[in-house]
């Protein structure tokens, strides 16, 4: 990797961001690219917002991705990943999930959430978007805990991150206990 590559992951609790996260530094780390990362995790057991900072290359002096340079963002929920459409560049990429999980301030305070809304907005402004259809794929897979990987996949097949899926293959077979491989290959491999 020549130069740097800056990727948000953002979502809410209990959706895999910050696994989905791990995998990337240790795909790096492999390959003895310098990585940094942060997370910001504070009610992710509550459902609230989880965002991951990953930067990989050389000179990085902090973790922390400043907005408008971001070349990917991996959204694994539409409105979360809006909040954090100002820390996308210019032409970079944005892979986001269809599906919709209602923020807890929004429940909280009896407001609508319109993930459609989300969606359109996210398609009008990015032109360089995936939508994920995460509904189908963890059907077709088998298992609603899949979509970190599914999401992780088709970043890896945007071309913008310099990791094969087999590399990442790799660092799952390390990284997860042994009964989760197969699903998780599915998932990894998935054609959305």
């Amino acid at each position: 990797m020549n130069n740097q590559k800056n990727i948000v992951l953002c979502g809410v609790g209990g959706q895999g961001t910050v696994l989905a996260s791990k995998l990337l530094a240790a795909a790096a780390m492999s390959k003895d690219i310098p990585v940094m990362s942060a997370e910001t995790i504070g009610m992710a057991q509550r459902g609230g917002s989880v965002f991951s900072h990953l930067r990989m290359g050389d000179n990085l002096y902090s973790p922390m991705i400043e907005t408008g340079t971001a070349d990917l963002i991996i959204g694994f929920e539409p409105g979360e990943t809006v909040r954090m459409l100002p820390y996308l560049k210019d032409h970079g990429h944005i892979v986001v999930s269809t599906r919709a999980v209602k923020p807890v301030t929004a429940t909280l305070s009896g407001s609508d959430y319109d993930a459609p809304q989300m969606l359109e907005y996210l398609k009008a402004a990015v032109p360089n978007l995936t939508l994920v259809n995460a509904d189908q794929a963890c059907a077709d897979i088998g298992s609603s805990k899949v979509l970190n990987i599914v999401l992780l996949g088709a970043a890896i097949r945007t071309g913008v991150l310099d990791f094969t899926i087999s590399e990442i293959e790799d660092i799952m077979k390390y990284t997860l206990p042994e009964k989760f491989h197969e699903m998780n290959l599915r998932a990894l491999n998935y054609n959305i």
